[in-house]
């Protein structure tokens, strides 16, 4: 059996013993998430670009391993012949920046709990004495690295996909699965449960062997693909390094909404508000969702907030990908053209393969990436586009956006790609159909709000953005004139 060198892209193993300990220690101090808890699903929408796939994809609660068919999705006349699927990665860590964030904060419970007896808030009981005992299992080492409950979003998706796409999944086809992926280990780990949840696909009932072990393509890293963003000095020097840049966030965290969830915070907790800001309390608000997501546990965090304190914060986390992302400042989108233009070579290799009678050389491609992928892509392809931008001013007026990151991109959200051969067809232009899925559903195309399209059509609807994508020019800094004029 051929073997591809999945383990050459592997990362190193995590201390599997302090894993343990950890979580063994943490798990008997929680409270089990019960299913009519209100707080915890009430909270959960609001998450943003921390929110569980099944937050944003409720149908899949009763059974996460059924494929969910979209009545959209064509079917009888029409085949797909080729998929092409850009996967964000499951569910993490916390990054080392929020775990120390996270202890800066506890730091401060902890000591109130040492100085101060005041009494306990009425009616709520002293969280802030509860969250100084809450055991804080995070650790730098985790640094946004793939968990448990992130491998089991890939495998369940890979067997959703598989059986709602039989054909294209087949067991013969396996061994020309085309795997691409971001070099972050995340997205790496992604890749691999992928397609060890396809092998139970395969195999049911046996356990998989180790990835390194399996009949596959090679996974490459292809970080100017995956991350585009990292490549393009433009956006780097203008956005990602400005200081300036995100003034709306700024301005946001220092309005009226953000600070009177500050000084509700610092009565709840009974810390002094000049000891809090709101990259704080953000970082709390993720907190009560990392629990959720990683443990299935409620945290006490998640008590101290109320669905208006969340619709606020989810708000915030919203303008930063807003402008980070694409939808404000565009040269994040335009410098994804590339990853757009991937995607319609695939697709153009497809046709032409199947206009000649040859097998499809590559019938999947997966493609593991981010959230800092997928939006800049969905920004180019002209979704989820609100009348207004969003702004540090207009938080009311925008309650009802089409741009909610959670919604779009929550962990494992995928934006798929699928090529049909229809043979009823009455000209050569109507054999070769597309349609698209955001999480699995069929994403209405931005421009008709028709469910698929001649692939031609969309070739051509698309054809400025596929004929003109120049990224290094895009991304090129202007030059600065330093001499002396005359």
């Amino acid at each position: 059996m051929p073997r591809c060198p999945c383990s050459l892209v592997r990362v190193s193993a995590t201390p599997v013993a302090a894993l343990a300990v950890a979580l063994v220690s943490s798990l008997s101090r929680c409270s089990l998430l019960e299913p009519e808890d209100s707080v915890v699903s009430a909270l959960s929408p609001y998450f943003g670009t921390k929110t569980r796939y099944e937050d944003a994809n409720p149908g899949l609660l009763p059974d996460p391993e059924a494929p969910r068919r979209d009545p959209e999705l064509l079917e009888e006349t029409c085949t797909p012949v080729q998929l092409v699927a850009l996967i964000r990665h499951g569910t993490r860590y916390p990054t080392t920046k929020q775990i120390r964030k996270l202890r800066q904060l506890h730091g401060l419970l902890q000591a109130r709990g040492a100085k101060d007896d005041r009494t306990r808030a009425a009616g709520r009981g002293d969280l802030g004495a509860a969250l100084a005992d809450w055991p804080l299992w995070y650790a730098d080492w985790m640094d946004g690295q793939l968990v448990e409950k992130g491998r089991q979003d890939m495998r369940q998706l890979a067997l959703r996909l598989a059986s709602l796409f039989p054909a294209l999944f087949s067991q013969e086809n396996y061994g020309r699965l085309q795997l691409v992926t971001s070099s972050k280990h995340r997205c790496v780990d992604s890749g691999a449960a992928f397609l060890q949840g396809l092998w139970q696909h395969y195999h049911p009932g046996l356990p998989p062997p180790d990835v390194a072990d399996m009949e596959c393509g090679p996974p490459r890293i292809n970080d100017k693909l995956m991350r585009f963003f990292d490549h393009c000095e433009k956006f780097l020097t203008q956005v990602e390094r400005n200081a300036t840049a995100l003034y709306h966030v700024e301005a946001f965290k220092t309005g009226p909404e953000m600070q009177n969830i500050l000084q509700k915070v610092a009565d709840i907790l009974q810390v002094p508000v000049n000891n809090l800001n709101a990259d704080l309390i953000q970082v709390a608000f993720f907190t009560c969702s990392f629990d959720l997501a990683i443990k299935g546990v409620k945290s006490p965090w998640c008590d101290v907030f109320d669905i208006d304190d969340a619709k606020v914060l989810e708000y915030l986390n919203d303008l930063k990908q807003y402008w980070k992302r694409g939808y404000g400042y565009t040269i994040n989108s335009r410098s994804s053209c590339t990853l757009f233009q991937d995607i319609f070579q695939h697709l153009d290799k497809a046709v032409k393969q199947k206009q000649r009678s040859q097998p499809i050389s590559s019938p999947v491609i997966l493609q593991f990436g981010h959230a800092e992928t997928l939006l800049p892509l969905l920004s180019l392809m002209g979704y989820f586009k609100d009348k207004e931008p969003l702004t540090a001013y207009n938080y009311k007026e925008q309650m009802h956006r089409k741009f909610r990151s959670g919604h779009i991109v929550p962990y494992a959200s995928n934006l798929i790609f699928v090529l049909y051969h229809c043979k009823n067809a009455k000209t050569p232009k109507e054999e070769f159909r597309v349609q698209m899925l955001l999480n699995e559903k069929v994403l209405p195309l931005a421009h008709s709000q028709e469910t698929v399209s001649l692939y031609e059509d969309l070739k051509n609807h698309y054809k400025d953005i596929l004929q003109s994508c120049h990224t290094s020019e895009e991304c090129k800094l202007p030059k600065v004139n330093t001499s002396d004029e005359l």
